[in-house]
């Protein structure tokens, strides 16, 4: 947007040193005037010596003295002032550099101010923070968004050979050929809705209000019974209610994704999921727990990121998309909430979601 030109911030404060300087220096000589020469009497002076010089005298003598020394002090006060306001700015002039960077695309530069700990200081630590958390973003972003065209570009990619395979073989079954084109079809529309609502939850654009996790527990639970019927998988729901602020949707998403991603990953028989709420403090927790096989600590930090599946702890159609605990990631992350993953001893995971608690209504128990 543009803006009228103006006085630079360093002009601003040498002015203002040296008006302060001239205020200071007319004050004091206001004092000398008012509180001196003011006792002193007009007319002429009767002594037995010389004359002694009257008011008038002195007034003659000191205007020029005075009007000298207001100069000298608008001279240093220009003089200093600018100096001074300079070498105060100085550390806004590396900020300034850096923020340039930064807009021109290099996020690894910074400022790194020494010194001891002062106002600047502080806003160069802020934004030394800031350009270190939009670096990893942005690397994030990008690694994302590789993994996403490649993950979109697959299905696309069996469906081309599908139907080229279809046109050079006119007598293919074709019950078979849409079989696959459908299943292949599903997994597309499945990552394509996956990816648009790590997007919305990315963006927090949703509107707030009261959720009961442990509804949303036993909504998912309830949901998921088939698919963990289907695999010989117990499901154990427990708890007491849990009121967060949030979106129901998204909530029931992140609570649906849990228990989805506890029983795909699970052992192929006879395995168990563990499903339970209750607050703590200030906070309610979601606990998703799963038997399974044994896994490495270095895999499980990496299994919140996006399109990171453990290949080797799948089976069957119904292992999604790689983004279920990334989207569980962002949709707490968007209620100003925590997930913990933490590897079983025994076997399997477990996952815990911690949020802000809902703040009592007034009449309600505390």
């Amino acid at each position: 947007m543009a803006r009228p030109p103006g006085l630079s911030v360093r002009l601003k404060l040498t002015l203002s040193y040296a008006g302060f300087l001239m205020i200071a220096g007319a004050l004091l000589l206001a004092v000398v005037w008012v509180f001196l020469l003011r006792y002193v009497p007009d007319g002429v002076l009767v002594t037995r010596g010389p004359a002694s010089p009257n008011r008038t005298d002195l007034q003659r003598a000191f205007t020029p003295r005075a009007v000298q020394a207001m100069a000298f002090l608008l001279v240093f006060g220009l003089v200093g002032g600018w100096i001074l306001a300079g070498r105060m700015l100085a550390p806004l002039t590396r900020i300034t550099d850096a923020t340039r960077r930064a807009a021109n695309g290099s996020l690894s530069h910074r400022i790194e101010m020494e010194g001891p700990s002062d106002e600047f200081r502080e806003l160069a630590d802020a934004f030394d923070t800031m350009l270190a958390q939009l670096e990893a973003h942005v690397e994030e972003q990008k690694r994302f968004a590789a993994n996403a065209s490649h993950e979109l570009r697959t299905p696309l990619a069996i469906t081309q050979t599908l139907l080229d395979v279809a046109r050079n073989d006119p007598d293919r079954d074709t019950a078979e050929l849409v079989r696959v084109l459908h299943a292949v079809n599903s997994r597309a529309i499945d990552l394509t809705e996956a990816l648009l609502l790590l997007s919305r939850a990315d963006q927090r654009s949703f509107a707030r209000e009261p959720v009961d996790l442990s509804l949303a527990a036993e909504e998912a639970t309830e949901t998921l019974l088939p698919l963990a019927e289907k695999r010989g998988i117990a499901i154990e729901t427990s708890g007491d209610p849990a009121p967060a602020i949030g979106s129901p949707a998204l909530l029931l998403q992140m609570t649906t994704n849990l228990v989805h991603n506890a029983i795909v990953h699970n052992l192929p028989a006879d395995g168990s999921v563990w499903v339970s709420t209750h607050t703590d403090q200030s906070y309610v927790v979601l606990a998703v727990e799963n038997t399974g096989e044994r896994l490495a600590p270095r895999l499980v930090p990496t299994l919140t990121e996006p399109f990171q599946r453990g290949s080797e702890r799948i089976h069957g159609d119904h292992a999604g998309v790689g983004l279920g605990l990334a989207i569980v990631k962002s949709i707490a992350l968007a209620h100003d909430g925590t997930l913990t993953l933490v590897a079983r001893p025994e076997g399997g995971l477990r996952v815990t979601v911690r949020l802000p608690a809902a703040p009592a209504r007034a009449g309600s128990p505390a």
